[in-house]
C-alpha cells in the first residue's frame, strides 16, 4: 500500500468535494478547481475525510494512488487557504513592480521585461525586492514562479539574480588575483 495514498485527506469546513465521470471537483471559499482522474482510483468519503483506494496492485495503479491523493489534498488546501511563492530579487538596479496585469522587471538587461499575470493568480511586488505570487492552483503558482526565476537565475559569485525566498545559494570564491 502506498504510504502517501493510504493517508486520508481531511476536508475543512466550507469545502465541498464531488466525484463524477472521472472528474473530481473541489469548491471552497477561494474558488473552484477540477481535475480528471484515472478509473483505477476510487474515492470514498467517511466522516469528514476522503479515503483514496486503487483497484489493483499494478505498478501504474500504485503510482496513480499517491498522485491523485496528493492532487486532491493540494486542491482542498488551495480552495481553503491558497498557495504563495515568494521570490527575492538581488542586484544593483534590479527591481520589479506590478502595473495592472503586467509585472515590469528591470534585471540588468538592455531592455526591461514585461511578464503577463495569468487570470486566477495575484502578484505583488514591494520595494525590498520581494515578489509574491499567490493563487488557489499550486501548479500554476509554481510554474509562474519558475518562469520568473528563469529570467535571471542566481549566480554563485555575487549572489545576484532571482531566487526563491527559502533557497540557499552556494557561494563560490572568485579569483585570488595573486600569481
Amino acid at each position: 500500500m502506498s504510504r502517501i495514498g493510504k493517508t486520508p485527506v481531511k476536508i475543512p469546513g466550507g469545502v465541498k468535494v464531488t466525484f463524477a465521470n472521472e472528474v473530481m471537483t473541489v469548491e471552497g471559499p477561494k474558488g473552484k478547481l477540477t481535475q480528471k482522474y484515472h478509473s483505477v482510483i476510487s474515492f470514498e468519503e467517511k466522516g469528514g475525510e476522503i479515503i483514496v483506494t486503487r483497484a489493483n496492485e499494478e505498478k501504474q495503479s500504485k503510482s496513480f494512488h499517491g498522485l491523485y491523493r496528493n492532487l486532491l489534498n493540494n486542491m482542498i488546501t488551495g480552495v481553503s487557504a491558497g498557495f504563495t511563492k515568494t521570490l527575492v530579487i538581488t542586484g544593483v538596479g534590479y527591481r520589479a513592480e506590478v502595473q495592472g496585469k503586467l509585472l515590469f522587471m528591470s534585471l540588468g538587461y538592455s531592455n526591461d521585461l514585461y511578464i503577463g499575470i495569468p487570470d486566477g493568480l495575484t502578484v505583488t511586488a514591494d520595494a525590498g525586492g520581494k515578489v509574491s505570487i499567490s493563487g488557489i492552483d499550486k501548479q500554476r503558482v509554481g510554474e509562474l514562479a519558475a518562469q520568473i526565476r528563469k529570467l535571471r537565475p542566481p549566480e554563485p559569485y555575487k549572489g545576484k539574480g532571482i531566487r526563491y525566498e527559502n533557497e540557499k545559494i552556494r557561494r563560490k570564491v572568485g579569483k585570488s588575483g595573486v600569481k
